[in-house]
C-alpha cells in the first residue's frame, strides 16, 4: 500500500496533526474526530476491564477451583503474565496506531507467502472476540439483574426462565446500541463517568465491605490467604490452573484502546500507555477486591458457590451488608457492568469498521460507512449487536453452551494476539518501533506472552468437572471451532472466497470516481495496493 504524503491527509482538520500524519503513513486517511484525550483513552481501557463487575461475573470459576487461595494467589500469579502480553501488544500499537490493529500488524509483519491468510484469520478472530465479549458481558449483566430481583424477593428464591433472561439480554444490547451510536465527543466524555463508577466500586469493596461484615463472616488470615477448597473434582493443581479464568477474563481485552487509535490524540503514546496503565491499575485494585472478598465470605464456601441468589459475590454482599444495602451496592455493580458492555460494543464497532474498510467482511460496503449526523460507524454498532443477539440464542441450548462465550472471548483474543507478536520475530520484516519500545526486553517478554497464551488456550477447552456429560461439556471448542471453520471456508470458497480477492489492508485515499452511483454515506472507493506494507511510524 503506497503511503500518501501528509498533504493528502483528510480535510477534517485544516492543519495536519502528527496523528493524522502517522495514520497517513500507514495508508489511511483521517475519518473520525480525535476527541479522546490520553486520559480518556486510559479511562476507556480501565472501564473496559470493569474490575468489580467482571470479578462478579467469573467468580464461579475461582471459588470451586481453590476458593480463597485461587481468588487471591491465582490473581497474583496471573497478573505478571497478563502484563507481558500487554507490553508486547503495546509495542505494536505504538509502531502502528490504527483501528485495524491486530490484523494490520499481522499482515505487515508476516511473509508475503502467508500474510493474506494470517491477516484474514486474525481479523476474524478479533471480530469473534469482540462480538462474544459483548455477548458475555451482557449475559452476565442479565444474570446480575435477576440476582438483584432475587435479593429483593422474600427468601431470595426468585427463579427465572431462559426466555426472561434472553429478553433482558436483548433489551440491554439494543439500548447500548443506541448509546454507542452517539458522536465521538459524547462517548469520550462518558469515559470519565465510567471510570469514576468503576473506581468507586473497587474502593467500596476494599474498604467498606470489611468494616460492615459481621464477625460471623469474617475470616482469619489463615483461611483467607491459605484456605484451599476444591468443589470441582479436578486434581488440586489443575483446579488452580482452571481458576485462572477469573483474572484472565477480568483483565482481558488489552486491544480495547488499540481500536480507538484513530479517535485518540497522541495515539502512538496514549494507546500503549492506556494498555499498560489499565493492566497495572486493574491488577492492583482487583487483588484488593479479591482479598477483601476472601476475608468477608465466611468459611462455608459451598453455600456461597451454590447460593440461591445465583451469584457468589451477591451472596457475600448479602451476608455482610444485609438485604437493603446489598441490593443498593449490587445495583451499582449492574450499572458498572452495563458500562463495560457499552465499551465492549464501542470498541468492537471500531474493529469491525476497520476490517470492513479493507473489504474482508460480508456486506463490507454497508459496514464501511460513517453516519453523516453522528460521525460514527452506526452500521457496525448495530451489526455487532445483531450478531451478539444471535449468539445469545445459545442459552436455549444449555447453560454450558452460553457460558462458553466467556472462554471464547479469551481464546479468540489469544489467537489474534499470538499471531502478530510471533510474526514480528519469526518472519523477516522491517519493524520500526514507535515511541513506546522495550528494547532488549522485547523478545523475552514476547516469548513469555506467547507461551502463556498458548498454554492457557489449551486449558480453557477442559470442562468444569472431570465427570461430565454431553449436556455439561465445555462447548468452547465447538463454538469457536465452528466460527473459525466458517471463516476459513469463506476464505477458500471457490470463485467467491477471500483467497481470490482479499489482499490485506488497502489504502482509502483514492477519490471517488465521478459519475459512479454510490451511497452518500460511503467514505471512499478502494484500490488495490501496489507495494508491500511495513510497520513504521513518523515522528510524533
Amino acid at each position: 500500500m503506497a503511503a500518501p504524503s501528509a498533504s493528502a491527509i483528510s480535510t477534517l482538520h485544516p492543519q495536519a496533526s502528527a496523528d493524522e500524519a502517522t495514520l497517513a503513513k500507514l495508508g489511511y486517511k483521517q475519518e473520525f474526530r480525535r476527541e479522546f484525550t490520553p486520559l480518556e483513552v486510559a479511562g476507556l481501557a480501565f472501564s473496559f476491564v470493569g474490575v468489580v463487575p467482571s470479578i462478579a461475573s467469573v467468580l464461579f470459576y475461582a471459588i470451586p477451583n481453590g476458593g480463597p487461595v485461587a481468588m487471591v494467589w491465582g490473581w497474583a500469579f496471573a497478573c505478571p503474565f497478563i502484563m507481558c502480553t500487554g507490553l508486547a501488544l503495546a509495542e505494536l500499537a505504538s509502531a502502528a496506531p490504527t483501528s485495524g490493529g491486530l490484523y494490520y500488524w499481522t499482515y505487515s509483519l508476516a511473509s508475503p507467502r502467508c500474510r493474506n491468510f494470517l491477516s484474514w484469520i486474525v481479523g476474524y478472530s478479533n471480530t469473534i472476540e469482540m462480538i462474544t465479549g459483548v455477548a458475555s458481558v451482557n449475559w452476565a449483566c442479565a444474570i446480575q439483574i435477576t440476582a438483584a430481583i432475587s435479593i429483593a424477593s422474600s427468601g431470595q428464591t426468585y427463579t427465572t426462565t431462559n426466555q426472561q433472561l434472553y429478553g433482558i439480554y436483548a433489551a440491554l444490547g439494543l439500548s447500548q446500541a443506541v448509546l454507542v451510536s452517539f458522536g465521538t465527543k459524547v462517548l469520550a466524555r462518558l469515559q470519565r463517568l465510567f471510570t469514576l463508577v468503576n473506581a468507586c466500586l473497587c474502593f467500596i469493596i476494599i474498604i467498606a465491605l470489611p468494616i460492615a461484615t459481621p464477625p460471623d463472616y469474617r475470616n482469619s488470615a489463615n483461611f483467607a490467604l491459605g484456605g484451599f477448597t476444591n468443589l470441582a473434582g479436578w486434581p488440586s493443581g489443575f483446579a488452580f490452573i482452571l481458576s485462572l479464568m477469573a483474572p484472565l477474563y477480568t483483565i482481558g481485552g488489552y486491544d480495547a484502546s488499540v481500536h480507538m487509535s484513530e479517535e485518540a490524540s497522541n495515539a502512538a503514546m496514549a494507546i500503549p500507555w492506556a494498555i499498560v496503565s489499565s493492566i497495572i491499575v486493574s491488577a492492583v485494585l482487583g487483588l484488593g477486591v479479591n482479598i477483601s472478598l476472601a476475608f468477608c465470605m465466611g468459611t462455608d464456601v459451598g453455600s456461597v458457590f451454590n447460593s440461591p441468589i445465583g451469584q457468589p459475590m451477591a451472596q457475600i454482599l448479602f451476608n455482610s451488608l444485609g438485604q437493603q444495602k446489598a441490593l443498593a451496592l449490587w445495583c451499582l455493580v449492574i450499572i458498572a457492568e452495563y458500562m463495560v458492555a457499552s465499551n465492549c460494543l464501542l470498541v468492537g464497532s471500531r474493529q469491525t469498521f476497520a476490517f470492513a474498510r479493507d473489504g474482508a467482511l460480508p456486506f463490507s460496503r454497508y459496514l464501511y460507512r460513517i453516519n453523516r449526523y453522528t460521525g460514527t460507524p452506526v452500521n457496525t454498532v448495530w451489526f455487532e449487536i445483531i450478531c451478539s443477539l444471535a449468539i445469545g440464542l445459545l442459552s436455549f441450548v444449555s447453560t454450558q453452551a452460553i457460558d462458553a462465550v466467556f472462554t471464547i472471548a479469551i481464546t479468540a483474543s489469544y489467537i489474534a494476539f499470538i499471531t502478530p507478536i510471533t510474526n514480528r520475530f519469526v518472519f523477516q520484516n522491517d519493524f520500526k518501533p514507535g515511541p513506546f519500545y522495550l528494547g532488549k526486553l522485547s523478545f523475552p517478554v514476547s516469548v513469555i506472552a506467547v507461551v502463556w497464551m498458548s498454554f492457557m488456550s489449551f486449558v480453557f477447552f477442559f470442562p468444569a468437572t472431570p465427570q461430565t456429560t454431553a449436556q455439561e461439556m465445555n462447548y468452547t471448542v465447538v463454538v469457536l471451532g465452528g466460527f473459525m471453520f466458517l471463516a476459513i471456508s469463506w476464505y477458500y470458497l471457490p470463485v467467491y472466497g477471500g483467497v481470490h480477492w482479499y489482499t490485506g489492508p488497502i489504502s482509502n485515499y483514492t477519490p471517488a470516481i465521478r459519475g459512479e452511483n454510490k451511497d452518500e454515506d460511503s467514505i471512499s472507493e478502494r484500490k488495490e495496493h501496489d507495494a508491500d506494507i511495513y510497520v513504521s511510524v513518523v515522528d510524533v
